[in-house]
């Protein structure tokens, strides 16, 4: 058993003994309901879903055949209700909690393909249903999580499978389908045992070899990262050694961070659709989460992993520190959280299963852990002060895990940090992380310092008790109510600290912490301090009205955290009896002797805690001097006579009010006495006659306030009298008597025999007595029977002469009525409900799913129901006489919710309070792995008052769930009558026109109908009437709309049909509201139907015959076609909503075969029809209509058979091709039709900014959007390609339009082309842009339509409109036609591989070459065409003739690399990079397929291996650059110069040069834009030195390429063949003459270093330093200052050995050339340039630690400050450096000089102190 339920109150524990048979009883009621033959039996399980739930949040006891047999049955029902997509969420939700739950105990077998299945039909298909996106979303969320759930179980074989899958779809990178199939992947493949021996260290480099073909992709780069993670983990075979560096150098380049003075993010990421985005989304958004799982799981003992990582952190760890801050911080936090996540279960898992001896070598031993924790350090010591809140949080939380891991490295790391934040004056926030700390850590401290240290420990064990006594003392100075983060901080410090102790104050022996601190001062300090702490509060917000449900609202110590009243309890009830009684009589005078209004709340619940601690001292000395206190104030006061306790006499006239201070005193101590006596028990009875007096007192008096306060002690006290809660709570109960200081912490996950072993720390309940009772229901007769017949008598009887009086003597009678409700909560019995078959006996009453008590059963049930009867009148009487008092009308709603609602008043106690705990901090939990003291448990550990504190909430939570579900299994039984009444009065009140009594009832009518939902139809129609009513005032209509939108009844639509179409004809005859509030009421309501659709019953569709209301849908389906249309005088937006309601309904009766086929055609038509609608909202959602409804099949030719023959047409097919007809060859039809369509493209110009894919977003508001937006469009498959280029289009080309088209032609054939032609032909020529993207659409649906009559049409007409559109020109529309070419040439099927019938001619069609006389546009504009054309080409699949067309294309595009027109250039580099990647791909992937070869014999090989083409497109690029430079350097030198002959031709030759130049750069940008640069790296390489070199140049436009090129070759990772190369030309760079290439060869080096440092070897990394060395001494003193930069750079994160030998040898050079220099006094011998190069060398040092302070810095920053008197440009290099050396380390300064001598701090002071003006 669980330990939450073992903890219950002994009563309810009990009961819990039963659940197992319970459960056992809910599997079989669910099994028998669902039958096959039956498709819908499957609702009719829904309703036990939640029942199921309940099993699982109660930790109850089952039994796991019942769990596997429910599993079983589960998933079965799952994969039978396709296109059922409620069923799916709601039972694969369920499904994934039990597997989660119970999995390990389950021995299934689960196949992977039906979840595949699932997702394919429902997510990737085009053709989706008509279920709104939230369930889409929903569902798709709900099918992977189950599949993750599922993958353990996945049988052998299926690893093999799901890769034979989904590795065809990753052939071809650069298509859509290899994001999918990547998803796919990470998705599926299981890494469990049965699967594991299928990854191999060959299947593993093939992974990372497809991970490197998609560079700068953050979406690929999770999918493989977070995969892998999986398989390093689970798959200990694999030597993943040889894959470190590659792994490690991926890791490092996916943090975006900036490098040196590089961007922090990259330039230009690979965008991926965002259906794929949303479908395969990471919760994070980074990959992170999986690398630190990788890297945690990689470590090993021998394992060169460590080392790795350290480097990794040495890299990373800058980006942690406060001031190196930015949209990178949230990806290194999530990375050092996760770290220490996997760390710790990898840890637990290893310290619980120590015997298994298959694994036990690749334990992390003890070494191991050390390192680890030794790294992950550097990153907390840089994080600790972040100004980032969730990185200061983590950082916090992994100090205390680590310290339970390694405590001799981490404690005094915590220590040292306390210590100098409290020396550190300036920054008050340090002190705040300081002291999280060390609350944090407070355990592990406690636990290193008393864990039995050896001698040589002593002092350390001193030095951690010295830590706490400085904490704890210095925590009181931290109570200030000015600064509330570092207050509440310092709480939650007092609490750990005394967590702990099991008593304070009572033992004279053993620890030393406790005999070191006299806790008797201690305590009256603090007692000081919080007392003016709460005399200083400020009451935040303003009084209500109407009581609060909680007792008041706090200041921020109660309202921002349960710190404060958390740490009373727990210090209180910690002391020993002396203390206690010290701390009492401190707390007594202090409450006695001060009246806070500013904090009532706090100065409770301060009571409140003495109260829990010792209830029979504080009862004496703060519940009596309170309750004397009341009681004299009372006397004397005027009385009004409403509170009951004497008959209310109406001939005396109450006029009197009590004075503002005495109203303000008597609600002061009402409340402090409220919350003080919560948890009084039986020591309240002695006051019995005190508090009756002082209740009735309260509510006799004249004042509201006074009133109220009353309610809350009559409220808190019943709750007192009659509740379950914990008692001694906070005692220590050591079940070890020797360890006397600790308190031992226990797990929550214990078993059996260890729970027997722990029953002395069992919790101890406060079960109430029978005086106690009997005293509650003494009080419920005065305040609940009796004001209920008080009630009655004033609401049937006049009483009050006066309005006035009548008024406040129903606010105090419900007031009184509403607080003995919340007070008894559920143990007043809930109302009978009445049975359907009379004949059945109130047997099963008693029947409860799971146990669950909140106290003692007080009253019964007909004291409920007589107080729901009696408050009907009342309500009736209100809503009649005094419909416009909101006070009286939301009390009695209150009371009505506290009535009908039975469980509600406990969830939401249960739910606050689990906010509450939200913010459980680490202060009090223990990690599961704890090396201090060597116990592992299984979980968490907690204090034991942490964990009665959860016990105490489950039972709450138990007791409002008990009984909740016990009706709705059972189909006898109906609502009680009583209840009955309530829901139609809160139907009346949510209709008010007041909106807060409108939402107040609606909430509690919606928990009412969702547990009753057999009361929902009535209420539909209702409701539905209402909106119909043209006189229903505003106020009506807008509470109908608020109830109908809730979740419950919008649900419920979808299985009745009545009610159904009830809503659907309010909804759409509801026009005539013509106020503004309604309008958006009714489109919101309409918009989440929308969104929420989940279908309609099936009993809709079922014949006539044997369905009274069968026609009901031809009829509901012809009224709204007729609403449909323009012509009627309906208001647009109701226009689209008939319209959407029509296309929802066709969509759900495709399933229902006689009606499908009519009906569909018929829709059709009629969207048809409205594309020409004047309405533009209509046109749009005709566009999805169509989109949706057109299958498009009778004409087209399938796949096998490219002629023409007769298609067996299914009857359908016909009606929809007649119907459709008919419309297309009405007169004029389509030249409407184009320009009604043309309408919807909106252009922007130039200037505004561009906007996301939907073009006609500008004028949608989000509703109508909403409305419009189908979830299919959001699925909409084009472009299936990348689009990186900005004449790629796609912004004003909506493919969804160029679809419709294509299925027209599809279902319709030649007769619509032959009327399509003219109107083509008019609007391809038209002068408006919007006509010719029209005109563009129509173009691409034909031509991609594969219709058997194209081929004909393309040699008619066809092929000539395409030229013309070719040599138009027109240049803004190129975007458009570009995308149509695209459109026309993709390839077909999901994964576009089959090849369009029309795309060879239309590539022969662009490739005829143009004449020479054609404008420079038209020739931009062809390549443009063309490289669209080929980017949808798969290159893996290419026929022979596209090699040869690539071949042909590419001799063209090397002949006229040199072109005049810049705009032509870009086009042919774009066409280039496009038209080379696509055959080194397809080159590979003949290599790679032997069958390939053999099929088209050797030709292809011959072809694909003509690799001339590399050469010839980068030969001589290095010479071209170097006369590029050349003539650059001389054209800036003759200035002046005579214009000879030869002059102009080496002009010409330059020009020639530069424009071949741009090409080549061109080439290169869209190569790494486009991503397809892994297959063209050698080429990008011999591209390097150009780049790098060109970067300054007097040609202004090849320069900014060059530039451009620079950054994006930054952020490039190179693997191993190429990355020599580019070592190579990179140090051949480094000593190039000019200077400007050498230091643009030191930026790219900063960065290649950094990208590359896990791959570079050893000799390649010590040449590269070398080079920079030397350039230390450059005669550029620009060179030699970037060289410096660049070393710091490098030092900071790069190779120990490489730095510290640098290190050195700088110093000591920099000795020898002072000593010179001081010997000869001369400056003649040596140059400045060798001086500066090694006082930079030393820069570079000492900036390479910017805040650290490691053993050598001290001697280098003296050696170099005295080179101060060095001439310029050295003594500048000097100041600068030493000025920010002391920045860097002014926070620290304090302890970082005492590594400094006296004279080294002189020195320091003379560099920095500036010269005299007199000197």
């Amino acid at each position: 058993m669980h330990l939450y339920n073992a903890w219950l109150p002994p009563v309810v524990a009990e009961e819990t003994r039963r659940e197992e048979e319970s459960f056992a009883a809910v599997v079989r009621s669910v099994k028998d309901l669902w039958r096959r033959d039956d498709p819908d039996s499957v609702y009719s399980t829904l309703k036990w879903i939640s029942v199921i739930n309940i099993f699982v949040k109660a930790k109850s006891e089952v039994s796991p055949a019942d769990v596997r047999e429910l599993v079983e049955f589960g998933l079965d029902l799952f994969h039978s209700s396709q296109n059922k997509l409620h069923v799916q969420v709601r039972w694969g939700s369920v499904l994934v909690k039990l597997l989660m739950k119970h999995g390990k105990k389950l021995g299934l077998t689960i196949e992977w393909r039906p979840f595949y299945d699932c997702l394919t039909r429902t997510h990737f298909k085009r053709n989706t249903g008509p279920e709104g996106w939230r369930l889409r979303q929903r569902h798709f969320e709900t099918v992977t999580s189950l599949t993750r759930s599922c993958r353990k179980f996945f049988p052998a074989g299926a690893a093999a499978e799901i890769w034979l899958e989904f590795r065809a779809l990753m052939e071809n990178p650069w298509h859509n389908s290899a994001f999918e199939g990547s998803g796919f992947v990470q998705l599926f493949l299981p890494v469990n045992s049965e699967n594991q021996n299928y990854f191999t260290s060959c299947w593993i480099k093939e992974c990372l070899d497809l991970w490197e073909t998609l560079p700068n992709c953050q979406f690929w780069d999770i999918q493989w990262t977070s995969f892998l993670a999986r398989c390093i983990k689970s798959c200990k075979a694999i030597d993943w050694e040889q894959f470190l560096p590659a792994l490690f150098s991926r890791y490092l380049n996916m943090f975006e961070v900036p490098v040196s003075s590089g961007s922090g993010s990259y330039p230009f990421a690979l965008e991926v659709p965002r259906n794929m985005k949303f479908l395969f989304s990471s919760k994070s958004g980074t990959p992170a989460k999986a690398i630190a799982k990788s890297i945690v799981y990689l470590l090993k003992p021998g394992s060169s992993a460590q080392e790795y990582f350290e480097r990794l952190a040495n890299l990373l760890e800058q980006y942690y520190h406060p001031s190196n801050g930015g949209r990178w911080t949230y990806s290194l936090e999530r990375f050092l959280r996760y770290l220490v996540i996997n760390f710790q279960k990898r840890l637990q898992h290893e310290q619980l299963n120590p015997d298994q001896n298959k694994e036990a070598d690749i334990f992390l031993r003890k070494t191991e852990r050390a390192l680890f924790v030794k790294v992950l350090l550097k990153l907390i010591d840089r994080g600790q002060y972040s100004k980032n809140e969730s990185l200061a949080e983590t950082v916090a939380v992994a100090t205390s895990v680590l310290s339970y891991v390694e405590p001799s490295l981490v404690l005094p790391f915590v220590a040292s940090r306390f210590q100098l934040a409290l020396e550190t004056l300036t920054a008050t926030h340090q002190l705040k992380s300081a002291v999280t700390s060390v609350a944090f850590a407070g355990r592990a401290i406690f636990l290193a310092s008393t864990s039995a240290p050896q001698a040589d420990d002593h002092n350390n064990s001193d030095a951690l008790v010295d830590l706490i006594i400085i904490s704890l003392s210095n925590a009181l100075l931290g109570m200030d109510a000015n600064d509330p983060p570092k207050t509440l901080a310092t709480m939650q410090l007092i609490g750990s600290i005394f967590s702990n102790l099991a008593v304070v104050g009572d033992n004279d022996d053993g620890s030393s912490f406790l005999q070191s601190i006299n806790f008797s001062e201690w305590l009256d300090e603090f007692f000081c301090r919080l007392f003016s702490l709460l005399q200083h509060l400020e009451q935040t917000s303003i009084t209500n009205e109407v009581p609060q449900a909680s007792i008041s609202s706090g200041t921020f110590l109660v309202e921002d955290s349960p710190y404060y009243f958390c740490m009373l309890e727990i210090l209180l009830g910690k002391l020993s009896k002396p203390l206690f009684d010290q701390s009492l009589r401190k707390i007594s005078k202090f409450v006695n002797s001060n009246i806070l209004p500013g904090a009532t709340t706090e100065v409770g619940l301060l009571c409140c805690a003495c109260v829990l601690s010792n209830p029979e001292e504080a009862a004496v000395h703060l519940i009596k001097p309170i309750l004397t206190t009341i009681l004299s104030s009372f006397e004397g006061t005027p009385i009004s006579g409403f509170g009951g306790g004497r008959r209310f006499d109406a001939s005396v006239s109450t006029k009197a009010a009590l004075s503002p201070a005495l109203e303000t005193a008597l609600e002061y101590h009402l409340k402090v006495l409220a919350i003080a006596i919560s948890y009084g028990g039986s020591e309240l009875l002695q006051f019995r006659d005190k508090l009756k007096e002082a209740i009735g007192s309260a509510f006799q008096a004249p004042s509201w306030k006074v009133n109220g306060a009353g309610n809350h002690v009559l409220r808190s006290l019943l709750g007192s009298l009659i509740l379950y809660y914990p008692i001694d709570q906070f005692k220590s109960f050591c079940s070890e008597p020797g360890s006397s200081l600790m308190e031992e912490w226990l797990c929550s996950k214990i078993n059996e025999n260890e729970m027997n072993e722990k029953a002395s720390l069992f919790p101890r309940w406060h079960v109430p007595t029978q005086n106690e009772l009997s005293f509650a229901s003494e009080l419920l007769v005065v305040h609940f029977q009796s004001a209920l017949d008080v009630l009655l008598s004033i609401c049937q009887t006049e009483m009050h002469t006066e309005a006035g009086d009548e008024k406040e003597h129903l606010k105090v009678t419900l007031l009184r009525i509403y607080s003995s409700l919340q007070g008894v909560m559920s143990c007043l019995p809930d109302m009978r409900p009445s049975y359907k078959n009379k004949g059945t006996k109130d047997t099963d009453f008693n029947y409860s799913v799971i146990a669950g008590a909140v106290g003692s059963c007080i009253g019964s049930a007909e004291m409920r129901e007589r107080a729901a009867q009696q408050i009907h009148v009342a309500c009736k009487y209100l809503l009649k006489e005094r419909s416009d008092d909101s006070i009286l009308l939301i009390l009695i709603i209150r009371v009505m919710d506290a009535l009908g609602n039975f469980g509600s008043l406990e969830y939401e106690e249960w739910s606050s309070h689990i906010q509450a705990w939200k913010l459980e901090s680490a202060a009090i939990i223990e990690p599961p792995c704890n090396f201090i003291i060597s116990s592992h448990a299984k979980g968490k550990r907690r204090p034991r008052w942490a964990l009665v504190d959860k016990a105490y909430m489950h039972n709450t939570w138990r007791s409002s769930q008990s009984s909740y579900h016990r009706f709705r299994t059972d189909s006898n039984i109906s609502p009680p009558e009583h209840l009955v009444l309530l829901m139609e009065d809160l139907l009346d009140l949510s209709l008010h026109n007041y909106e807060t009594v409108r939402s107040l009832a609606g909430r509690s009518l919606s928990k009412m109908l969702k547990r009753w939902p057999s009361l929902i139809s009535k209420c539909v129609l209702t409701m539905s009437s209402n909106l119909q009513d043209p006189k229903a005032p505003e106020h009506v209509v807008l509470g109908s709309c608020a109830v109908l939108a809730t979740q419950t009844i919008l649900r419920h639509l979808s299985m009745d049909a009545v009610s159904f179409s009830a809503f659907i004809i309010g909804l759409l005859a509801s026009s005539h509201h013509e106020s503004l509030k309604v309008q958006k009421a009714i489109t919101e309501l309409f918009v989440k139907y929308n969104i929420h659709f989940s279908g309609i019953s099936r009993s809709f569709f079922k014949s006539s015959g044997t369905n009274p209301e069968g026609p009901e849908f031809t009829e509901l389906i012809s009224q709204i076609s007729s609403l449909g249309f323009d012509n009627t005088s309906l208001h647009w937006r109701y226009n689209l909503m008939a319209n959407r309601v029509l296309l929802l309904l066709t969509l759900s009766s495709r399933s229902d075969s006689h009606l499908s086929s009519k009906i569909l055609g018929q829709t059709a038509g009629h969207f048809l029809r409205n594309l020409k609608s004047q309405l533009p909202q209509s046109r749009i959602l005709a566009i999805s209509a169509l989109n949706t409804l057109l299958q498009g099949t009778p004409h087209k030719i399938s796949s096998q058979e490219q002629q023409q023959s007769e298609y067996p047409k299914e009857n359908n097919n016909l009606s929809t091709e007649g119907i459709l007809n008919e419309i297309l060859m009405e007169d004029g039809f389509f030249s409407e039709t184009l320009n009604s369509l043309s309408h919807v493209h909106i252009i922007a110009d130039e200037t505004s900014v561009t906007r996301g894919n939907q073009g006609e977003s500008s004028f949608q508001s989000l509703a109508d959007k909403a409305i419009t937006f189908f979830y299919f469009d959001f699925l909409a498959s084009w472009p299936r390609t990348p689009s990186w280029i900005s004449f790629y289009g796609g912004d004003t080309f909506y493919s969804n339009f160029a679809r419709i088209f294509k299925r027209l032609i599809q279902e319709c054939g030649s007769p619509v082309l032959k009327a399509l032609q003219n109107t083509l032909d008019e609007f391809s020529s038209a002068k408006e842009r919007s006509k010719q993207c029209v005109a563009a659409e129509v173009m691409a649906g034909i031509l991609h339509s594969d219709v058997g009559v194209l081929s004909e049409a393309w040699d008619e007409w066809m092929m000539n409109q395409l030229q013309k559109i070719m040599v138009a020109s027109s240049v803004e529309t190129i975007p458009d036609w570009a995308a149509c070419i695209r459109y026309a040439v993709t390839g077909k099927g999901k994964y576009g591989t089959r090849i369009p019938l029309l795309r060879q001619r239309i590539l022969d069609c662009l490739i005829v070459p143009l004449p020479q006389t054609m404008a420079t546009n038209i020739v931009s504009k062809r390549y443009a065409f063309l490289s669209v054309a080929l980017a949808e080409i798969s290159p893996p699949r290419m026929p022979i003739a596209e090699v040869h067309y690539h071949h042909q294309l590419l001799e063209e595009l090397l002949d006229n690399m040199s072109h005049s027109s810049a705009q032509v250039r870009e086009a042919i580099g774009v066409t280039l990079s496009v038209l080379c990647s696509n055959l080194r791909l397809s080159a590979a992937s003949v290599h790679s397929s032997p069958e390939k070869v053999e099929e088209e014999g050797g030709l292809m090989v011959g072809l694909l291996q003509k690799k001339d083409w590399a050469k010839l497109l980068t030969e001589g690029v290095s010479e071209l650059a170097m006369n590029i430079l050349s003539r650059n350097h001389s054209d800036s030198m003759e200035i002046t110069g005579e214009l000879t002959h030869e002059n102009v031709s080496v002009n010409k030759e330059v020009k020639a040069d530069i424009r071949r130049m741009e090409t080549m750069f061109h080439f290169l940008i869209s190569s790494l834009r486009s991503g397809r640069s892994s297959y063209l790296l050698d080429i990008i390489v011999r591209l390097l030195h150009p780049v790098i070199s060109l970067q300054e140049t007097s040609n202004k436009d090849l320069s900014t390429l060059a530039k451009t090129a620079f950054e994006l070759l930054k952020w490039r990772a190179l693997p191993r063949p190429f990355m020599e190369s580019a070592v190579s030309v990179i140090l051949s760079s480094v000593n190039d003459p000019n200077w400007r290439t050498r230091s643009a060869c030191l930026a790219y080096l900063r960065v290649f270093m950094y990208r590359h440092t896990f791959t570079l070897s050893g000799v390649e990394k010590q040449e590269i330093w070398k080079c920079i060395e030397k350039l230390l001494v450059d005669n550029q003193v620009e060179v030699r200052e970037h060289a410096a930069g660049v070393l710091a750079g490098l030092m900071k994160g790069g190779d120990e050995d490489l730095s510290r030998a640098f290190r050195d040898r700088s110093c000591t050079e920099a000795k020898l050339m002072l000593k010179k220099r001081k010997q000869r006094n001369s400056r003649s011998n040596q140059s400045i340039a060798s001086i500066h190069g090694a006082v930079l060398a030393l820069t570079a040092s000492v900036l390479s630690v910017p805040y650290d302070m490691p053993s050598w810095l001290p001697d280098h920053v003296t050696l170099l400050a005295q080179f101060i008197g060095e001439p310029s440009p050295i003594k500048s290099t000097v100041t600068k450096a030493v000025a920010e050396f002391r920045r860097t380390h002014a926070d620290t300064w304090n302890i970082h000089k005492d590594a400094f001598t006296e004279e080294q701090l002189e020195v320091l002071a003379d560099t920095s102190s500036s010269s005299s003006y007199f000197a």
